[in-house]
């Protein structure tokens, strides 16, 4: 090219600097040319440009799969050996690459990822080969699954420490699996580190009096500064990554502090902390009612239609409020009487102290432990489940001893169960595993006073809805699906190394659903019950007969069918549990009541030629007990029921019984959210003795009540 004498020319051509990159590559180059007039007193640069930018939206439609003229349709892009800094990298433009899941950037000149970037859907990321220097900007791109970072001469076990533990969903680095890494670095050291900090806060620290931001932020800072100084954990080669975590978990501690002084009212305040800072604290006011008269209809705990019709796909459970009985002791004593004493939010994605959109399905206490009776920690635990994650709570402290993440999974069912484990000198010990499933239709098995994951198997190519282990042979699970089946699993004993080996016994075919499974207490080898979408079914399931698929043998039918519309189905049973030997409690929830049966009248009135068979109603509650049966509405009351043997010669009286004391929600109160409204109870479990009743509700928060002595 040709130009004026008045204008001087300089150009100058970048070529690859580093051998690993050759010359040859078009988009590794770039000619940059300026004129400049010289005519004047002093160069004043006319215009800059460069023939050839190095990230454009062609270029990334050239170098993207699948081919398409559309950056939101990319899934894979290919920009290595570029010679790119990271100030090359256009951050508004890749943000458009919303479904690209695979990126490679090795062989650059990279020393972080630009802020702001967003990239939802990347899966896999290489990084190999660059600059890198700072690890922390990778946090934006949270659902990484596989990440390279090989050949970045600035990067130590520190930051890939760092990188594991920023990148949740991570599962292979550098080309190697690292799951039960992860798990510890994320978990288990995290507890460990937990626990040193708030044993440096209590031996030294108080909040101020006054909270105010000077003196707190004082307070904060030699907090922090006496904690990474004082604590010691792992290798002295991860120093620099045990302080990193050291700083963090002192700060979000002192925030957790600050938060529950806010919450509290000044008189009550709380020093009882979580061990586990994904599980927030929102202190609640006593409040409860004590219901001596009939309540009227309008308080009735009936669900509504759009509740009762929520449910349309797998990968949402029915809505329901399970009935949750007592063993029957002295059925002649005083009631009980329970006040709210923790509620907690422990299962938030991403613990987002705001989600109150997670639902929380399931919950029971452990069973108790001989070997571990006086381990104060895990006396009354109970496991909850709801979103991507399961908690394993001390209901006295409120503190979450375990808690156990699946990205992409969502919970919502699980079951305990004790079973051997066999020792290398033969003689075998118990111990409590945690059984959990959802949506992916896979079951997670847990040791969880192991912090140990220690397995899975597919029950279902859909969701599982519904978990139940047998009481008579502990390594039976029954597992529900939304595939309309009940399926009977043996995984066996456990050995040392938590090797166990599943086989298939049994599959019950169902019309709809399962919901809920009880087996017959007196002979849990012979019959289980299941409360469907479509009805209460039975099915004989001893196994001495030698039929691997059966359907039910019988289906029971109550009163309430016949009042069947167009618009609603009473015949979803979402709740059943047996009282006694004998005495059943069943409710629908577009029922308004519950009905106390008799199973061996019931049984007794069967005609075998016939499936159906009506239930022998004892007695209908107004929402149900014998012993005591606690069940919760849509404004998260829990209506208790206190039913004395006295009581019993009124059944079949007719009369609608009510309930004996109506739990008022607690209102449990945020900073800057107020009183938070009730909402659906989608789950109780009280432990044997009634000292502790859980309640979940749909809008992830866990109430916990203590039994109180009159």
């Amino acid at each position: 090219c040709t130009f004026d004498q008045s204008f001087a020319f300089g150009a100058t051509l970048k070529m690859a600097e580093r051998g690993s990159r050759s010359p040859e590559q078009p988009h590794g180059n770039y000619l940059s040319v300026w004129l400049t007039d010289v005519s004047g007193p002093s160069p004043v640069p006319k215009f800059l440009f460069e023939a050839m930018e190095k990230i454009t939206e062609k270029i990334l439609l050239e170098r993207g799969t699948p081919k398409t003229n559309k950056l939101e349709q990319i899934k894979t892009l290919n920009l290595s050996r570029m010679a790119l800094k990271s100030e090359d990298l256009p951050v508004l433009l890749l943000s458009k690459l919303c479904s690209l899941e695979q990126l490679d950037l090795s062989g650059n000149m990279l020393q972080k990822i630009p802020k702001g970037l967003h990239l939802p859907g990347l899966k896999t990321l290489n990084c190999s080969d660059n600059e890198m220097e700072d690890v922390l900007s990778l946090e934006a791109l949270s659902n990484i699954e596989e990440l390279k970072l090989e050949d970045n001469m600035y990067l130590t076990v520190n930051d890939e420490h760092k990188v594991i533990f920023l990148l949740p969903k991570l599962r292979k680095f550098n080309g190697k699996d690292i799951r039960s890494t992860a798990n510890h670095i994320r978990h288990g050291s995290t507890e460990i580190l937990s626990k040193r900090v708030i044993g440096v806060w209590e031996q030294s620290f108080n909040l101020p009096n006054t909270v105010e931001a000077k003196g707190l932020a004082a307070v904060e800072k030699s907090f922090v500064e006496a904690a990474c100084t004082q604590i010691k954990y792992g290798p002295s080669s991860l120093s620099d990554y045990t302080r990193w975590r050291v700083e963090m978990i002192a700060k979000e501690y002192v925030k957790s502090l600050v938060g529950e002084e806010e919450d509290t009212p000044p008189a009550k305040i709380s020093k009882t902390k979580t061990n586990n800072f994904a599980a927030k604290r929102i202190t609640s006011p006593q409040k409860r009612i004590r219901n001596d008269t009939e309540l009227n209809a309008e308080a009735s705990p009936q669900k509504s239609s759009c509740l009762a019709s929520r449910v349309l796909t797998e990968t949402i459970p029915r809505k329901s409020t399970r009935i949750q009985p007592t063993p029957q002791k002295d059925t002649t004593a005083e009631p009980v009487s329970l006040k709210p004493l923790h509620v907690l939010q422990c299962h938030s994605r991403q613990d987002n102290p705001d989600d109150f959109k997670t639902q929380l399905w399931s919950c029971a206490f452990e069973p108790p432990l001989a070997e571990c009776a006086d381990d104060s920690r895990w006396a009354r635990t109970v496991a909850t489940c709801g979103g991507e994650s399961l908690c394993v709570i001390n209901c006295e402290s409120g503190h979450v001893l375990k808690k156990y993440k699946v990205p992409e999974e969502e919970f919502f069912t699980l079951a305990w169960s004790t079973v051997q484990m066999s020792r290398s000198s033969g003689l075998t010990r118990p111990c409590n595993i945690l059984a959990a499933g959802g949506k992916r239709g896979l079951v997670k098995l847990i040791h969880p006073r192991a912090n140990l994951a220690f397995g899975e198997f597919r029950a279902s190519r859909r969701a599982i809805s519904i978990l139940c282990f047998s009481s008579s042979n502990t390594s039976f699970l029954f597992t529900g699906t939304y595939e309309n089946k009940i399926i009977l699993w043996d995984i066996g004993a456990l050995d040392e190394d938590y090797n166990f080996t599943v086989s298939k016994l049994l599959i019950l075919e169902t019309s709809s659903t399962p919901l809920h499974l009880s087996l017959l207490p007196s002979s849990p080898d012979k019959h289980l019950f299941s409360g469907c979408d479509n009805g209460l079914l039975v099915y004989d399931v001893q196994l001495s007969k030698n039929k691997l698929k059966r359907n039910e043998e019988m289906e029971i039918v109550f009163p309430v069918y016949k009042k069947k519309d167009k618009k609603n189905s009473y015949r979803t049973i979402d709740g059943m549990s047996f009282l006694s030997e004998e005495i059943v409690a069943s409710k629908s929830h577009m029922q308004g009541s519950i009905y106390l049966w008799s199973w061996r009248e019931t049984r007794g009135s069967w005609n075998s030629r016939k499936k159906e068979v009506p239930a022998v109603i004892l007695a209908e509650l107004q929402w149900s007990s014998y012993g005591y049966v606690a069940c919760g509405d849509e404004q998260g009351r829990l209506w208790m029921y206190h039913i004395t043997d006295s009581m019993k010669e009124h059944f079949k009286s007719g009369r609608t019984v009510s309930a004996t004391e109506v739990l008022q929600w607690p209102s449990p109160v945020r900073a800057g959210k107020g009183a938070l409204q009730g909402s659906s109870i989608n789950s109780i479990a009280m432990d044997p003795d009634l000292q502790y009743l859980v309640a979940l509700t749909e809008k992830n928060m866990a109430v916990i009540w203590k039994r109180q002595c009159r």
